[in-house]
């Protein structure tokens, strides 16, 4: 009889200890003629939208931004630093890589640039895929204002940098870890002096940091050095070294200061 007992009553018990799939967000495709292909995004929608019918919300771009890429832990950031109120909520928008290393760099003329993959230079189109077809994608599928941000590491911080330079109006913040400013034996730092001297469009926030891999690079030091002596009064400039940290361990901790910078809670006007 005990026996019996123990097998009924261990079948509801197994059914209620189920495992059900987690949910943090929502992710969509998104067919591109601008890249010839369709390309998976995934989105993260801070507490509180869901809730409400007038919630507008800014948008944070991240390349890398796949479920088994940078997506989920840059989600957390945004998610803690919302809850405990050291950044400002953010929708968060991941981009899915196809061929990362296309879509993150410009054209080069070295030709051990040429060897990391088949196919490079391709960031001028998936600039045009983020303009033309997934920003208007992501205007109509939610409530957004009219602020935007990019973060990225390595060859995706090359791609925040190099747009910052080159098309300056895609964001209004742009974040960037280890960017692979050698790329091009550095052909866009070589520029960047007179980009930055020269702009005269509306105002930019650029945050950088560097790792214990790349700080005292020639190239990271030059473009230190533009941006302490070029970089226009519209272009609000962080530089951050952090040499506790390696190229490999840098995103997560770097990115936790940067947002706590540049999207940090704006003061509420006083009342009269």
């Amino acid at each position: 009889m005990l026996l019996l007992l123990g097998v009924v009553y261990s079948q509801p018990t197994a059914a209620q200890n189920q495992a059900a799939p987690l949910t943090i967000g929502q992710t969509f495709t998104l067919v591109s003629s601008a890249l010839g292909e369709t390309r998976r995004i995934n989105v993260y929608l801070p507490p509180g939208y869901a809730d409400s019918a007038t919630m507008r919300l800014p948008v944070l771009y991240m390349p890398d931004g796949g479920m088994a890429e940078d997506f989920l832990h840059v989600a957390g950031l945004v998610q803690v630093g919302t809850g405990n109120n050291t950044m400002r909520p953010f929708i968060v928008v991941g981009i899915e890589n196809t061929e990362r290393r296309r879509d993150t760099t410009g054209p080069t003329t070295n030709a051990e640039d040429r060897k990391i993959a088949p196919r490079v230079g391709g960031s001028a189109a998936f600039r045009k895929f983020i303009r033309t077809e997934l920003m208007p994608a992501i205007r109509q599928r939610y409530r957004t204002t009219a602020e935007t941000a990019i973060v990225g590491e390595s060859l995706a911080g090359l791609f925040v940098v190099e747009t910052l330079l080159l098309e300056p109006d895609l964001f209004d913040t742009y974040v960037a870890f280890d960017p692979s400013l050698w790329w091009n034996n550095s052909q866009l730092v070589a520029q960047a002096d007179k980009i930055l001297r020269t702009y005269a469009g509306p105002a930019k926030t650029l945050y950088v940091a560097f790792s214990s891999d790349t700080e005292t690079a020639p190239t990271t030091q030059r473009f230190a050095a533009i941006l302490k002596s070029a970089a226009p009064a519209k272009l609000t400039h962080y530089y951050q070294a952090m040499p506790e940290e390696t190229h490999a361990t840098i995103y997560h901790p770097a990115a936790l200061r940067a947002f706590r910078i540049v999207f940090r809670p704006r003061k509420a006007a006083p009342t009269k």
